[in-house]
């Protein structure tokens, strides 16, 4: 009988360390990615190198802006950046993107999500307006084609209308200088297709 007691502990004894060893596993993986020198803002997107998706935004009333259409990005070199009036990162990065505008070789454009239109106006008025075009996503469904994960986000469209290059998080004057601007200047010295 202490023999069937034994092999009944032992079933016992594995379902109670089971946890434990999944929880160091884990550990494990995620202290190997944590220390293996990766951006972790970089998050892959599977539109870079695609076109970018169909896209026709109404404009965002009482601004004086045309909407947001992927017809008009063929010919040119544009940013798009994905913005709402309740983001606090939105607002960090705005001074970035008002000195961005500041270079007329390419154009700003905007995908306001999921904003209410007259909290998007006064966002524009109080911190400037860098865009050139800019389109309302009322109920965010242009923004899920874009594969967007969260605001802000800013994409840049070569002269062909593809995908180039994707910026997740607030655009900071370092990600520019080193990752964007490099970006942007490939996107600009490519011939027009």
């Amino acid at each position: 009988m202490s023999s069937e007691a034994e092999n009944a502990r032992k079933p016992r004894k594995i379902f109670v360390l089971l946890p434990l060893a999944v929880f160091v596993a884990l550990a494990g993986v995620f202290l190997m990615q944590l220390y293996s020198g990766r951006d972790i803002s970089v998050i892959p997107s599977a539109l870079i190198g695609s076109p970018a998706p169909a896209t026709d935004l109404p404009p965002l009333e009482g601004v004086g802006l045309p909407g947001l259409a992927s017809k008009d990005f063929i010919g040119k070199v544009t940013l798009v950046n994905v913005f709402a009036s309740w983001c606090g990162p939105c607002r960090e990065e705005h001074p970035v993107l008002m000195a961005l505008a500041q270079d007329k070789r390419f154009g700003i454009s905007a995908l306001n999500y999921k904003d209410r239109p007259e909290d998007a106006r006064r966002f524009l008025a109080d911190l400037g307006n860098p865009f050139g075009a800019l389109g309302v996503d009322e109920k965010g469904r242009t923004a899920i084609d874009w594969g967007v994960y969260g605001v802000p986000e800013t994409f840049l469209v070569g002269k062909d209308g593809t995908i180039l290059y994707k910026h997740v998080g607030p655009l900071t004057p370092g990600a520019v200088r080193d990752r964007l601007l490099p970006e942007i200047e490939k996107a600009l010295s490519a011939p027009a297709s």
